[in-house]
């Protein structure tokens, strides 16, 4: 097993700076052998030698994760470098950076099953203090803390600290508390009450595009519950259960604030110059792009606001093809999918790996089928491949979590007790 995982590290690695290399000779053909072409080279390819020859310093059991994220990393350093033309994207590869670092420090932090549990407490801290720093710092009902040189998102933070809060395991499942002859498990209506914290807290910021991603990691955090225990479940209870789901999406359609209502009913091509002006840029981007593309530094989707952040994958295939788009959309998603190669040996790494899955995925769902304007536009952002600070780092904080549940670090805790009794 060990001599498996010797060759196939390398391998994958060689594979990363050969993707890198092609997207790196297609930007030469673009624009000529630049200064600004060779720096950009020069720093995603020494990302790529740095990044695994951590890698092989470190331990090797998760280098699917790493390696990915390395390549995914380095994709969307060149993309954001060419949009429009050819400028490097410092600031985005220093965070980008950062957040593959930050992925090594998550992964020590909840390696060990029995001990990122009995943290739980802390993870709870954490969720409340975020919350009323988004109340208390960020001013007029809005999401972000403007420190002048810099300005956060807290709510993104709320992301990761929400999926440990999701995590659960089979001994928290079976301490069970009793209320007037109602039995219940603290650790269930702790998930469900956070749950109800967050909606409430995007419905007064004003600003419902993540929602989704909350309800979807919550769904499937009470899901993994049940299996856990293998809990019967009645049919008449799940009746129920749907039926309230349902009446609860009627609901919201219908008391949705006027600005979703807005989203919801508005007829684009009606009003391609106001509300619907973002989607008609991005379809019209897709469609030139064809299969494709134009070409790096080609587009002019870089005119249109959010370009590089809501509607990222627009500005993508515009230049680089619906085709080039396409797989890179199925290398952010094979991130969680990657955690099949090596399954989760816990059930609370098999959670923290589901929660992961559900961000990641509903968040780029959210972002492409409202550019596509399939859904209402979210402006959300895609993991890794937008612009930005908050959400890349939140977003390698999960990375370290599908590494933790890859590659776990097991402790008997009733084993360790008694040998220290010893």
């Amino acid at each position: 097993m060990a001599a498996r995982r010797a060759i196939s590290h390398p391998f994958l690695l060689f594979s990363v700076l050969i993707a890198h290399a092609v997207m790196l000779v297609l930007v030469v053909l673009s624009f000529g052998v630049t200064h600004e072409v060779i720096k950009l080279a020069c720093y995603v390819l020494a990302a790529d030698f740095f990044g695994s020859v951590l890698l092989q310093l470190v331990q090797r059991e998760a280098c699917t994760v790493d390696t990915v994220l390395l390549l995914v990393l380095g994709m969307s350093t060149i993309y954001q470098s060419c949009f429009g033309g050819l400028a490097f994207a410092s600031k985005h590869f220093i965070v980008g950076m950062a957040s593959f670092f930050i992925a090594q420090l998550s992964y020590l932090l909840v390696r060990n099953p029995y001990t990122a549990e009995k943290l739980k407490p802390l993870w709870y801290t954490m969720f409340f203090g975020l919350v009323g720093a988004i109340i208390f710092l960020t001013g007029s009902r809005s999401m972000w803390i403007d420190l002048g040189f810099i300005t956060l998102q807290p709510s993104e933070f709320v992301k990761p600290v929400f999926v440990l809060i999701c995590a659960s395991s089979i001994g928290t499942q079976l301490r069970k508390s009793e209320i007037a002859g109602f039995h219940f498990v603290p650790d269930n209506l702790m998930l469900i009450f956070c749950t109800a914290v967050i909606a409430g807290l995007q419905w007064w910021c004003r600003d419902l595009g993540s929602l989704p991603t909350f309800v979807a990691a919550a769904g499937c955090g009470i899901l993994l519950r049940f299996c856990y225990l293998r809990e019967k479940v009645s049919v008449r209870l799940t009746v129920f259960l749907a039926a309230c789901a349902v009446a609860l999406v009627i609901a919201a359609w219908n008391l949705a604030p006027a600005y979703v209502q807005e989203r919801l009913h508005t007829d684009i091509w009606a009003d391609m110059s106001g509300s619907g002006y973002q989607q008609v840029k991005a379809l019209t981007a897709i469609a030139e792009g064809g299969w494709f593309g134009k070409g790096a530094g080609n587009g002019t989707l870089i005119n249109v606001a959010a370009s590089r952040t809501d509607i990222v994958f627009s500005s993508i295939c515009e230049e680089w093809g619906l085709f080039t788009g396409l797989m890179t959309i199925v290398l952010v998603l094979f991130l969680p999918a990657s955690v099949i190669t090596v399954p989760p040996r816990s059930y609370y790494h098999s959670g923290l790996a589901v929660g992961v899955a559900a961000v990641f995925m509903v968040q780029m769902a959210l972002n492409i089928f409202g550019s596509c304007n399939l859904i209402p536009f979210t402006g959300v952002t895609i993991p890794f491949i937008s612009q930005g600070g908050s959400s890349m780092l939140s977003s390698g904080i999960l990375a370290g979590f599908l590494k933790a549940a890859q590659a776990p670090v097991l402790t008997n805790r009733l084993a360790a007790q008694k040998k220290g009794g010893r």
